[in-house]
């Protein structure tokens, strides 16, 4: 299956201020797979890929010293394979389990910059511990479960996909209902590589389930991962609950019972780390960066994954699926996970999110992005019956908002008088990522 960040993947390639590359991602998101594809079909030469979890031996190398010339000579050694710079990829996969070698990655860029190093890894903030990373000398990419244009891709829809990425425009009936029943399926299978798999070989959404359920079981295994800093129980509590509770402000005594609020702020914190949801933070409009003005105490969370998300819910997805409305599947907040995940693909940093401070008010929009220097906001509602009153506020109050946009069930409306824009929900990924 195709990945849309394999786009990325040769900009790095074909940088001349190219430096090692940390791909980034929760585990079973794809990321040795699409690695190993595009230094397959990018690379004149070969593909050399050291994984450190199935090779543990590979870890001593880095116990001597740090002398690139050394390593990649031993390297080439236990992998019977002349490594060629300028022609050959060479890809440590699971480079969480080596710390060292993290560290030899600024090492690879101070005395071998023309070699090509691709490392992959979960979890790598607890890896690294005390350990020195190599800021400024490596190039950090995020990588997220499959979007709804991938989905639409290796599910046979290639034509509708390349509908919803090109620019947004006013489509058929029966196409407007092919997306969005698409994407009520996608709101159910979500962007897990094994899902979307299965379901493309056997359509059977109970196959789907028993994967998620699966993946989520892996996850909860990986908590004694975390080290002595956790409590198991809480974390469960902190996962299962912050998956009802997208779209609100999280709360840290609303997530767990029976524990203490340092307890439950540690638990929510690793599992961020751990690349399960995303905060996203309350900031103002007036200028950017937003982050320079982004709250540490008042955020929402974006989960990994739509599908895990209504899976961890509890969802019943024979009586969602009768629903007509995509914002009336479990009171819009699956519509909002799923903007909010195609904006963090799409994007690849942070997203935030506007929430008045006035006292007893609760004025908010659902996101602000920044785009081509503008500060954007967006907004998730059901067709266009949502009121809209915080967007049209937040619009009069700061001058520097050029466009708006509100994505719903409604088919394609397109620019009103108010500089707001009403797309349908398929069309995030046309505005703000991939475009034809």
């Amino acid at each position: 299956m195709k990945r849309d960040i394999s786009r990325r993947l040769v900009d790095w390639m074909s940088s001349d201020l190219r430096k090692p590359l940390i791909v980034r991602g929760a585990r079973q998101v794809g990321k040795s797979y699409t690695i190993v594809d595009f230094g397959e079909n990018h690379f004149e030469g070969k593909t050399h890929t050291i994984n450190f979890e199935k090779r543990p031996e590979f870890k001593q190398i880095f116990e001597i010293n740090y002398d690139v010339e050394r390593i990649l000579s031993d390297f080439e050694i236990l992998l019977n394979s002349k490594i060629t710079i300028g022609k050959d990829l060479l890809f440590l996969d699971e480079i969480q389990d080596c710390p060292k070698a993290i560290v030899a990655l600024r090492y690879f860029y101070e005395q071998l910059p023309e070699l090509h190093v691709i490392a992959a890894g979960s979890l790598i903030e607890f890896a690294i511990g005390d350990t020195p990373f190599p800021v400024g000398r490596v190039q950090l990419l995020n990588m997220y479960p499959m979007t709804f244009y991938e989905f639409l891709k290796a599910t046979g829809n290639d034509l509708a996909a390349e509908v919803m990425a090109g620019r947004p425009q006013k489509v058929s009936g029966p196409v407007h209902k092919l997306l969005a029943d698409a994407l009520k399926r996608y709101f159910f299978i979500g962007g897990m590589p094994e899902c979307v798999k299965t379901y493309a070989d056997t359509k059977s959404m109970a196959d789907v389930f028993e994967i998620q359920s699966d993946l989520i079981a892996t996850f909860r295994q990986d908590f004694s991962k975390y080290g002595g800093r956790i409590n198991k129980s809480c974390m469960n509590s902190v996962l299962f609950s912050t998956s009802k509770k997208i779209g609100e402000q999280i709360k840290y005594a609303h997530l767990a019972e029976g524990y203490n609020n340092l307890t439950i702020k540690n638990s929510f914190e690793l599992l961020e780390l751990a690349r399960l949801f995303t905060r996203v933070r309350a900031a103002s409009p007036a200028g950017l960066p937003l982050g320079a003005s982004a709250s540490e105490k008042k955020f929402k969370a974006i989960m990994l994954d739509v599908g895990l998300m209504s899976n961890l819910s509890g969802i019943r997805v024979s009586t969602a699926f009768q629903e007509k409305e995509l914002l009336s599947i479990f009171r819009g907040k699956l519509a909002e996970q799923f903007v909010g995940q195609e904006l963090l693909s799409a994007i690849n940093s942070d997203i935030y999110y506007w929430s008045r401070d006035a006292r007893g008010s609760n004025a908010e929009t659902d996101f602000l992005v920044e785009k081509q220097g503008k500060v954007v906001p967006v907004e998730v509602k059901s067709g266009q019956k949502g009121s809209l009153k915080s967007l049209h506020l937040l619009m009069d109050t700061y001058k520097n908002i050029d466009t708006a946009y509100v994505f719903s069930d409604a088919p394609f409306l397109g620019t009103t008088e108010d500089r707001i824009q009403f797309l349908p929900l398929y069309f995030v990924t046309s505005i703000f990522g991939r475009q034809v």
